[in-house]
C-alpha cells in the first residue's frame, strides 16, 4: 500500500505584503489576516480530506513570506537542497528552512555562491525529467548544479513574463507525459521543450493564468486550484481529474496560490501519489 503523501505548510499568522518583489505585491493594497488565514484553513483541510499527511512549519514574525513553502527548496529522497534566494528579503527564511529539515531528518544541501535557485517554485518533474525555470528568479547554473548532484537531466525553460516569475505559476506536472502550462509565459525554444517531451497538455486560457489556475497541488486523480477556472476544472474532468477550487485570493495578492503554499516532503520527482 502506498504510504500517505506529505505535505510541508506554514500558517499565515504573519502573512502580509511588506515589501514588493513582484508585479503581484502592493504594499498599499495589503492583505487581510482574517480571511488569509481562512483560506490557508480551507487548502489544509482540503488536502487533509484527500490523505495528505500535513507538517507544519512555524511561522516566524518578520517573514511574511515563509507561508510559501514550495520555495524553501527542492526535496529529493532524503537530501533538502535549500533555496538561495535572489533577493534579500526572502533570504532571511533559509536559515528557519535549513532548521527544519534537519530536526526532521534531512541532510541540507547548499547551493553553490554566486548562483540562486528558489526551490519547487522552478524546479518540477514531469516524469523522469526535472523541468526548470529561469531567468526571473533561479537561473541556469543553479539548474545544471542540481541536475549534477540528483543525477537527473534537467530541461531549462526560460521564463518571459514577470507575471509568471516562477516555473510553478504557469506548469504544472499531472503525471508522467501530462500537465498543465501557460505557453505565452514561455519564450519559444521553451515552448518547443515542453511540447517535445510531454506528450498530453492543457493550455490555461489567459483569464485563469492569471487566476493562477496553473499553480495547482495535484493529490493522485485529485488537482486542487484557486477559485475562478472553470474551463480548466472542465479539461481536467475530461482526463478523469477530480478538481476542487479552494479561493485563495488573499494569497493571490503575493504572487502565490495553491502550489506556492504546499511543499511536497515525500519529493517532487513523485509525479503520481
Amino acid at each position: 500500500m502506498r504510504p500517505s503523501p506529505r505535505i510541508l505548510m506554514c500558517p499565515p499568522d504573519y502573512y502580509g505584503i511588506e515589501y514588493e518583489i513582484n508585479p503581484w505585491m502592493s504594499r498599499s493594497r495589503g492583505s487581510h489576516g482574517d480571511v488569509a488565514r481562512q483560506q490557508w484553513q480551507k487548502l489544509h483541510d482540503t488536502l487533509t480530506d484527500l490523505g495528505v499527511q500535513i507538517e507544519r512549519l512555524a511561522p516566524v514574525r518578520g517573514l511574511p513570506d515563509l507561508v510559501f513553502t514550495a520555495n524553501a527548496g527542492l526535496v529529493y529522497r532524503d537530501r533538502f537542497f535549500s533555496s538561495r534566494f535572489r533577493y534579500p528579503e526572502r533570504a532571511r527564511e533559509s536559515p528557519i528552512n535549513e532548521a527544519w529539515f534537519a530536526a526532521h531528518g534531512f541532510r541540507i544541501e547548499q547551493f553553490p555562491e554566486g548562483c540562486y535557485h528558489e526551490g519547487a517554485g522552478d524546479a518540477l518533474f514531469c516524469g523522469e525529467n526535472l523541468f526548470a525555470g529561469y531567468r526571473i528568479r533561479s537561473d541556469v547554473r543553479g539548474h545544471q548544479w542540481l541536475g549534477e548532484q540528483i543525477g537527473k537531466r534537467v530541461l531549462p525553460l526560460e521564463l518571459v513574463n514577470p507575471y509568471f516569475y516562477h516555473l510553478d505559476t504557469c506548469f504544472c506536472p499531472l503525471a508522467p507525459g501530462e500537465a498543465i502550462w501557460y505557453p505565452p509565459a514561455f519564450d519559444e525554444y521553451g515552448r518547443r521543450v515542453i511540447e517535445s517531451h510531454i506528450p498530453r497538455l492543457i493550455a490555461a486560457n489567459q483569464v485563469e493564468a492569471k487566476r493562477f489556475a496553473c499553480n495547482a497541488v495535484v493529490v493522485g486523480r485529485h488537482v486542487i486550484t484557486n477559485t475562478g477556472c472553470p474551463d480548466l476544472a472542465d479539461q481536467l474532468r475530461r482526463w478523469g481529474y477530480t478538481p476542487h477550487a479552494v479561493e485563495l485570493d488573499e494569497f493571490l495578492k503575493a504572487g502565490g496560490s495553491a502550489k506556492c503554499l504546499t511543499l511536497r516532503l515525500d519529493g517532487e520527482e513523485a509525479a503520481i501519489w
